[in-house]
């Protein structure tokens, strides 16, 4: 039996039976999302761990940018020469983000950059750690033709991957081969001798189309399929082909696309297996879902079995989507970004972020549980966000969320 508790920091619900809806607590930063369900919150309770044998828990995010301005303030910068249409230094955009909020200390711990994150997560103890790396890792390279935006970190600051545990990290996006074909071959090995799976890119279509396993034992596994599409901003010359590296790309969100993914899938999922398929798509700015966006997601989950459809590439968390018991996020937004003190678009709150909280059920894939924390970027570190911020995002994403038939309060 599940059931709604509720302790003074935090509301946490789970599913009973009527209609999709969102929960998101007026009292603290959190929110939750369930299928099919109204409730009940009891006047007191404590707060139960939502995970155990017959449940899987996942982090998910959505960009992760260590280059750049946060690559400068980390134990080991690269060079900080970029070539870009305004800016020849990353350094503009620590310049930026302390004229905007104050002196940002450096060089900072690897920590640092995840701030409160780290022991939400820590108290959350998630199974599998997803994050859509939006940064080439590499000393090498040279940048691509005609691109204007180029991100890199330092390999050796990779450990401010590993002091979130992050376990996965999503290579199919419009960033990944900023730094031509050298810089993508030592992204690959870099990530590959810290002991961080990659996924969605590689040295061929076949190895970027294998997907991230990662066995929970007693409880099965859970698979991570990435792919990227044009909408995002990914160069076709970036699929990755027989002989050619690159991204795992797809060309559109036609038939033929349902029926690469179900193949995909079809060809690595086993009983038991817990399914999420990972797609950087869209636009960066702009909260109306595409028609075409719905359709895909819906086709995944009845096609493709997938679990979750885990969306990225806005720069602002989008509306979310129950469709059958599963859950669709279709854009998770930024998480970490040097964009700090950037100009523009100021009614996106780009200073917000989310981290997301999934709690699947382990035989049948469906949503038990979705919790997003709200964090806010502040000289470069991730922080618990003031009541006034935490509220602003709720109603934002009960506006967005109920065209898609869930609501949040």
């Amino acid at each position: 039996k599940h059931s709604a508790v509720c302790c003074s920091d935090r509301f946490v619900a789970s599913p009973m039976k009527r209609r999709d809806f969102i929960k998101y607590s007026t009292l603290t930063p959190l929110a939750a999302a369930f299928p099919s369900g109204a409730f009940t919150m009891p006047a007191q309770s404590t707060r139960e761990n939502p995970q155990g044998t017959d449940a899987v828990t996942l982090f998910i995010a959505g960009d992760v940018m260590t280059g750049r301005g946060i690559d400068q303030i980390l134990p080991h910068p690269g060079s900080p020469r970029i070539f870009e249409p305004y800016s020849r230094s990353a350094w503009d955009y620590v310049r930026l983000a302390e004229k905007a909020n104050g002196p940002i200390p450096r060089p900072v711990d690897f920590a640092y950059i995840w701030g409160d994150a780290l022991a939400l997560l820590d108290e959350a103890a998630p199974d599998v750690r997803i994050i859509n790396l939006e940064t080439a890792v590499a000393r090498r390279g040279e940048p691509w033709p005609g691109k204007g935006i180029q991100y890199r970190m330092h390999p050796d600051n990779i450990p401010c991957l590993s002091a979130a545990a992050i376990d996965c990290c999503v290579l199919a996006n419009n960033h990944v081969l900023d730094w031509g074909y050298a810089g993508f071959e030592e992204t690959l090995s870099s990530l590959s001798g810290s002991r961080l799976t990659s996924v969605g890119a590689g040295p061929d279509r076949a190895a970027a189309q294998t997907p991230a396993v990662f066995d929970l034992p007693g409880r099965g596994r859970v698979l991570v399929f990435a792919w990227g599409l044009p909408s995002s901003g990914i160069p076709a010359t970036w699929a990755a082909t027989a002989r050619k590296p690159g991204v795992n790309l797809l060309p559109d969100l036609g038939q033929s696309a349902i029926r690469d993914v179900t193949d995909a899938v079809a060809a690595h999922r086993q009983a038991g297996d817990v399914v999420v398929v990972s797609l950087h798509w869209g636009g960066n700015w702009g909260y109306p879902i595409p028609d075409e966006h719905r359709r895909f997601a819906h086709a995944l989950i009845d096609a493709a079995a997938a679990d979750l459809v885990h969306g990225h590439s806005s720069h602002h968390p989008l509306g979310i989507e129950v469709y059958r018991g599963k859950p669709v996020i279709y854009g998770c937004g930024d998480l970490i970004d040097d964009y700090e003190g950037i100009s523009g678009h100021e009614e996106f709150r780009i200073d917000l972020a989310l981290l997301y909280l999934v709690t699947l059920e382990r035989d049948t894939g469906d949503l038990r549980q979705l919790e997003m924390i709200p964090m806010q970027r502040r000289k470069f570190r991730l922080n618990r966000t003031v009541r006034n911020d935490s509220d602003w995002m709720r109603k934002v994403l009960d506006r967005e969320s109920r065209p898609l038939g869930a609501r949040v309060e």
